[in-house]
């Protein structure tokens, strides 16, 4: 069966599901009425019941159909709201709510019917290649080879495009690079750029202005990186790198915290098959064991539920450090713009009005946990290379060990270093020296393993993990990244330099598997082959050397 219809099938049953329970609310508000109206003196508990019921039908009704018994069931809601907050409640508004209740099971008939609404799956990077094919659309002979050379050594496949007619409609870019210059933003307003797709590939900018209204131009056009000349290649690419490792992390986990399990169950679907992982916690006792094994990336919290509020549970979730990121919406019925603003103020991050349509929940979590996940990277990781930083890549160096051992695999570990670099922030500056840095970690990142770990150690010092690698393969990968770092050119006001790096390795593997101070013997071959000349790379049965 086709995933869409599957949904469409699973939607029905949980809709089939709710008009059942839907008679059982009805009833038992009828019954409260019914009660209320007989013994009014005592009914203060009767009406906090009816409340609660009215609120939780408020929520679900709309989403599953019933948008005119929803609306009417929060109107309901309010009143009886308004008498539980006065010492002596009207006597004649009480009677006036408790008959209104048996007019509601006339609005359960009037049902939207429509078919489910099936979301589309949300974009992997299950798709992704090994090459990426960027167009560059550059006027410049001269830069245009440049940018292609350099990009081609960072690993991408480069087309390279003088006019925008020469990009054949059918060709398939995983990404555009375009030189407004000299035409200025003007070029951005032309058909091209002005009717691109929503689709479209990422469109990257490249400018000799450095203006508001330019890169305004260019947000306008859809782009999603703004460089001027002369052009920081090493940041360019980590713009390229960070437009394609958008989905990247595995799917979005969402905890849903709602003690209406239909509801939830809905919600549970719609998100699921958008690709995400979800999971439901109907008893709030039970949050902080849920919150420990699923570590959600976005909680979905409803406001009001027996014995526990949502505030109060977000608050009690912000108790600890480790999910201080994590982004707290909350879900409710609750329309008082003075109620919500009280519960954003204690925890929470957004606030959805119940119902809500299964584009807008989709919307919603998927930003929420896209934008959670980016701020999370960036805090765990160095703020210049977005490699892992010094304690975290020790800490791999460590677990790939215990892996190795296990399974009789060799792992890899490279102390890298790159050479001369005190000469070059004193004689460029170390906003040159820190390009020279990015440089070298994207270099890095593009080569390696997705298995590989990386992680920038100190300064111009980096390691790198490569499990299931022998000492003699890591010394061919970090010979063929040396060779590409040989040739990238790093620009300093008008001229352009290069670069070398220097490469110890050490290795656990069989005969021995001896995995004692791997990082110190790194680090002490790096110095051999520093001692050596640099530029060159030192393993255990190699020494250092050079192709």
């Amino acid at each position: 069966m086709p995933k869409s219809k599957q949904l469409g099938t699973q939607l029905a049953a949980l809709d089939a599901r709710f008009r059942e329970r839907l008679k059982g609310d009805l009833q038992a508000l009828e019954t409260l009425a019914s009660q209320l109206q007989a013994k009014p003196e005592t009914g203060s508990n009767l009406l906090t019941e009816m409340r609660d019921r009215l609120h939780k039908l408020a929520g679900s009704a709309g989403t599953f159909g019933y948008a005119e018994l929803g609306s009417r069931c929060r109107e309901l809601e309010e009143k009886a709201r308004i008498q539980m907050a006065v010492d002596n409640p009207d006597h004649a508004t009480m009677m006036a709510l408790c008959s209104a209740i048996p007019s509601l099971r006339s609005l359960q008939q009037s049902r939207l019917t429509k078919e489910p609404e099936l979301e589309p799956q949300a974009k992997t990077d299950a798709a992704l290649v090994d090459r990426r094919h960027i167009g560059l659309l550059i006027q410049d002979t001269a830069l245009g080879l440049q940018m292609s050379h350099t990009l081609t050594s960072f690993g991408f496949r480069i087309s390279l495009y003088k006019k925008q007619p020469e990009i054949a409609p059918d060709t398939k870019l995983d990404a555009l690079i375009v030189d407004t210059s000299p035409q200025g933003y003007n070029m951005l307003q032309s058909a091209p750029f002005a009717e691109r797709e929503v689709n479209a590939p990422p469109l990257l900018v490249i400018s000799s202005q450095d203006s508001f209204i330019s890169r305004l131009q260019a947000v306008r056009a859809g782009a999603r990186g703004y460089f001027t000349k002369p052009v920081d290649l090493p940041a360019l690419e980590s713009r390229l790198e960070r437009c394609f490792n958008t989905h990247q992390g595995g799917p979005f986990r969402v905890l849903i915290v709602d003690d209406d399990t239909d509801l939830a169950a809905r919600y549970q679907l719609v998100l699921s098959n958008a690709g995400m992982l979800v999971d439901i916690n109907s008893e709030p006792n039970l949050l902080l064991e849920k919150m420990h094994k699923f570590s959600p990336d976005v909680v979905l919290m409803d406001i009001s539920m027996p014995d526990y509020s949502g505030p109060e549970l977000a608050q009690v979730i912000r108790l600890n450090d480790d999910w201080l990121r994590i982004p707290i919406v909350y879900l409710s019925a609750e329309t008082n713009a003075e109620r919500q603003m009280s519960a954003l103020l204690k925890a929470g991050d957004d606030f959805i009005t119940k119902p809500i349509s299964d584009s807008a929940l989709l919307t919603t979590v998927y930003a929420r946990a896209q934008r959670a996940r980016m701020v999370s990277e960036a805090l765990a990781r160095d703020s210049l290379t977005g490699l892992l930083k010094h304690a975290d890549i020790k800490e791999q160096v460590e677990i790939e060990i215990e892996r190795a051992k296990r399974c009789e695999q060799p792992m890899s570990v490279v102390m890298i270093d790159i050479d001369h670099f005190k000469k070059v922030n004193d004689q460029y500056g170390h906003a040159v020296g820190d390009s020279v840095i990015r440089g070298l970690s994207n270099l890095l990142r593009q080569r390696l393993r997705k298995v590989d770990r990386l992680g920038r150690y100190g300064g111009e010092e980096f390691v790198a993990v490569l499990p299931n690698c022998s000492t003699q393969d890591a010394w061919q990968i970090l010979e063929e990244i040396r060779e590409s770092f040989n040739v990238l050119q790093f620009p300093a006001g008008q001229q352009h330099f290069v670069c070398s790096f220097s490469a110890g390795i050490s290795g656990c593997e069989a005969p021995t598997w001896d995995t004692r101070d791997l990082l110190d013997k790194a680090d002490k071959r790096l110095y051999v082959a520093k001692h050596a000349g640099r530029n060159c790379i030192s393993g255990p049965k190699n020494g250092p050397q050079k192709s």
